[in-house]
């Protein structure tokens, strides 16, 4: 996944207002204790957009991603911008750090992309090995009403001057996951456009899994938030951020 649609990747997440949720994710930190300077490694990166916020911000960021070619952008990304920034190709669910972090993220639906309670447990098993004792998981996923309600079944259009894509959708029941099927269309300087094609699924992780999933991994303290809200989820919210701390003994 992400090999071809590495180079289109920004250009469909365009509209997304990374800026906002650093600052969000700033917020999550703080609550969470996580001051500026601390050391924070954010797996499923991709092309950087938060991690250099972040990193501006004063983190010491560390990005970790499957894809080399999404990591290679990011790395293109932060140089342009004047900052060092580690980026390695790695395994979220295998995660293995030279030392251990006060801060792990994973932003933009990663979790939502292990699509089984197995990698699920497995990723936040990796992440309780690679926190400092009262170190800090933070992460979002796109809601089960999301999946089920706003993507699933339903299919989603662009038609911009150079750029365009279709979006098909199908929620498995069966698997709790939606399935996704995108044809992107991108034009070249000649005028002709490349069509990329590309699948990807998501799972639809319910809150109380995602809650017990993260206890039997070990971490306490574990808060559900709503949509870029330090609130209580609700029921129709489609993104939730969830905080979790390793215990300091």
């Amino acid at each position: 996944m992400y090999q071809s649609f590495a180079g289109v990747y920004d250009a469909l997440m365009a509209q997304v207002d990374y800026a906002a949720w650093a600052r969000h994710y700033d917020a999550l930190m703080q609550l969470c204790q996580v001051k500026k300077g601390a050391k924070c490694v954010e797996c499923a990166c991709g092309t950087g957009s938060i991690t250099l916020p972040l990193k501006k911000m004063g983190y010491q960021m560390t990005g970790v991603d499957l894809s080399e070619e999404m990591i290679a952008i990011a790395m293109e990304r932060a140089r342009k911008e004047g900052q060092w920034i580690p980026f390695i190709r790695q395994d979220m669910c295998a995660l293995s750090l030279p030392r251990k972090t006060e801060c792990i993220l994973c932003t933009c639906d990663g979790v939502n992309y292990l699509t089984s309670p197995e990698k699920v447990q497995q990723f936040f098993a990796a992440a309780f090995s690679a926190l400092k004792p009262g170190g800090a998981l933070i992460f979002d996923v796109s809601s089960e009403y999301k999946l089920r309600n706003t993507l699933g079944n339903h299919t989603l259009t662009c038609d911009e001057e150079d750029f365009a894509y279709i979006w098909h959708n199908r929620f498995r029941e069966d698997k709790a996951c939606v399935e996704m099927a995108l044809s992107i269309f991108r034009k070249r300087p000649d005028g002709a456009f490349d069509r990329i094609e590309e699948t990807q699924t998501q799972r639809a992780h319910t809150a109380g899994e995602l809650k017990t999933w993260l206890e039997n991994a070990g971490f306490h303290q574990v808060q559900l938030f709503g949509n870029q809200r330090i609130t209580p989820a609700r029921a129709n919210d489609e993104r939730l951020h969830i905080c979790a701390r390793k215990p300091l003994a």
